[in-house]
């Protein structure tokens, strides 16, 4: 009879491996499709500069405020938010984005937990200090608490009725 083990047991059996014991850094971080892993070795002569990981948005011309009005602009449903929608990391985050899966419309995100500067250029942009922050055509309209009450209210059904892909706001 195959015997199940406690998440505590096998995590404690992960970080006794010779692996797990060594210098590198390692950052996981659990998505629907598993275990994702973004490893760094400070200093290591062995790696090369094509293989380094880099920020695309730091390494090109545009700059964090451009790549911010850019998705506001071209996107109906804009969520900064911690995390992503499918794997909310925040409790907040995930309330907001249950109220507008709610609603069938297309949904924008960005993880503002990537990357320190694009929540920097967040904050600055909409002048929110908290997240998520969610922008509706252009249009800053708060966080969780905010998108909740219009929803109880009728107001976000009101302001989401015209984005394509919304046939559930009957």
């Amino acid at each position: 009879m195959a015997r199940l083990l406690s998440s505590n047991a096998v995590l404690k059996a992960i970080a006794t491996l010779p692996a797990a014991l060594s210098s590198r850094n390692v950052i996981g971080s659990f998505y629907p499709s598993g275990l994702k892993y973004s490893t760094s070795v400070p200093g290591d002569p062995d790696t090369h500069e094509d293989f380094k990981p880099t920020n695309k948005i730091q390494s090109s011309d545009v700059s964090l405020k451009d790549v911010v009005e850019q998705d506001v602009k071209e996107n109906p449903v804009m969520i900064y938010m911690k995390g992503i929608p499918d794997f909310p990391q925040c409790g907040f985050s995930s309330l907001a984005v249950r109220v507008l899966k709610h609603y069938n419309v297309p949904l924008s995100a960005r993880n503002i937990l990537e990357d320190p500067e694009l929540k920097s250029a967040v904050k600055a942009f909409s002048h929110w200090p908290t997240f998520p922050q969610i922008f509706i055509k252009g249009e800053f309209i708060g966080g969780s608490d905010i998108i909740l009450n219009m929803h109880q209210n009728g107001e976000l059904k009101e302001k989401l009725k015209d984005i394509v892909g919304s046939p559930k706001l009957e």
